[in-house]
């Protein structure tokens, strides 16, 4: 019998309060860009698998959205889309930013973990690098404290920053270890199983994010209406045509969004495309247009139009 140990695969899954560090750390894991990150909170909205790949694990990463109370029927699509992912992976790892102290979110938060019996439950103190070893100290200490109070045993309460990089390799392991024995569930060298359209679509809407004011993070969505490349083009100068909607609820939001003489749309695009180029590895002609589609979070009918 050979005595080389056994290849693991599984699911894993941060959780947290919005803005609570999963999207950059599922790519620091990853190595490459595969989750948007913002400093907008609740920016994650499909649920979006980073693969790390190791001769002896594959670990699946899946992406939530945060999880909070929800305010319109969006809110409760992604709250259920959350609940029914996290019944379905090995390991949930709840993470905890450093910088600030445990409090109702988390306890919101940790109580719905509790209801899922059968996952393997991680703690992660994420941010470190914005907290004083004082601080992490007590935050470990609350973050036990809030598991014991509410019935969970964690598997592991680690601290990290994904920023800095400080122990993500040691969170690499752990979670590895918790996975089950099993075969290589993707091919090799496949970062994420979410289709191409759906991470343009997602780069260009973090590029919509930034700089736009606090009123329109959650207005904003992305809709790649078309994706090819350019036919009669040389092999050795392939270029990708993207032709991609924004939309925004109201009237105002599109003059936000296009911005004087059309200058904050020409700076997503570019802004979008150096990102979409970086991660596709070829050259790309984006084309973006702003629509209206009004009220879209609270109708159902558009929700599913666009995605949700």
């Amino acid at each position: 019998m050979s005595s080389t140990p056994e290849h693991r695969s599984g699911f894993a899954s941060f959780v947290g309060r919005p803005n609570a560090g999963k999207s950059t750390l599922t790519n620091a894991l990853v190595g490459s860009k595969v989750v948007i990150t913002s400093s907008k909170p609740q920016t994650t909205r499909t649920v979006v698998r980073g693969i790390v790949h190791r001769p002896d694990a594959q670990l699946i990463l899946v992406d939530t959205p945060g999880l909070h109370r929800p305010r319109t029927l969006l809110g409760e699509r992604l709250n259920d889309l959350v609940k029914t992912t996290l019944a379905e992976v090995d390991v949930v790892a709840v993470c905890f930013p450093a910088n600030e102290k445990v409090g109702p979110g988390d306890r919101f938060i940790v109580s719905e973990m509790a209801k899922i019996k059968r996952t393997t439950k991680v703690a992660i103190a994420t941010k470190t690098d914005l907290a004083t070893p004082e601080q992490i100290g007590q935050h470990l200490l609350d973050i036990q404290a809030l598991g014991a109070d509410l019935g969970i045993e964690w598997a592991e309460i680690v601290p990290v920053s994904a920023q800095a990089g400080d122990q993500v390799s040691l969170l690499e392991d752990l979670l590895v270890g918790l996975l089950p024995e099993g075969p290589q569930l993707y091919p090799d060298g496949e970062l994420s199983d979410a289709p191409e359209e759906a991470i343009v679509a997602e780069l260009v809407r973090e590029a919509a994010l930034e700089g736009v004011r606090d009123e329109l993070p959650h207005s904003i969505a992305v809709v790649v209406d078309e994706m090819g490349l350019r036919e009669g083009r040389d092999e050795d100068k392939p270029l990708l045509d993207i032709y991609a909607v924004v939309y925004v609820e109201r009237d105002s939001q599109k003059g936000i969004m296009i911005g004087r003489k059309g200058a904050r749309l020409r700076k997503v695009g570019t802004d979008a495309r150096v990102q979409i180029e970086a991660l596709l590895g070829t050259p790309v002609y984006l084309d973006l247009r702003v629509k209206i589609a009004k009220d879209w979070q609270r109708d159902p009918r558009q929700l599913r139009k666009l995605g949700f």
